[in-house]
């Protein structure tokens, strides 16, 4: 009877771990209602920028994706989380509320808590992550009995 062996190999300096792990946390009140990184990165944006348009243009996005995000985020709650002037000529900015703004902290404190828990839950599987992503076939061979 043949069995699978798995293969192992030695952790190389740059191999895959949980410390170094990358956390892109969405939180999906409904299916049609969500905060992620898109929108929090398009508010932060605006806190830096002072504008959509130029937070669009930060992010490589169109004006209009850069609206829809807030227009979405804005949608969620009662209270305003950007407050938005009117455009023309001059340009009418915009600004993240103070309530914005602790939604951004919020979500950043969340995104760090579950930075944490990755590394500390999965710790003990990093000793078997695989260099690289690998086929059903390419994690072990086959030894013959």
């Amino acid at each position: 009877m043949a069995r699978l062996v798995p293969l192992r190999s030695r952790p190389s300096a740059d191999a895959p771990n949980f410390a170094s792990a990358t956390v892109r946390l969405r939180i999906v009140l409904s299916p049609d209602r969500r905060i992620g990184p898109g929108k929090i990165d398009v508010l932060e944006a605006v806190v830096r920028t002072g504008s959509i348009a130029a937070a669009g243009r930060t992010l490589g996005m169109s004006y209009r994706r850069a609206w829809l995000l807030v227009d979405e985020v804005n949608r969620l709650f009662t209270r305003p989380v950007v407050i938005a002037g009117a455009g023309g000529s001059h340009g009418g900015g915009a600004r993240v509320t103070d309530f914005g703004l602790a939604l951004i902290a919020a979500y950043r404190r969340i995104e760090e808590r579950t930075r944490q828990a990755i590394r500390e839950e999965l710790a003990p599987f990093e000793s078997d992550l695989a260099d690289e992503a690998v086929g059903a076939t390419d994690r072990g061979a086959i030894e013959g009995s």
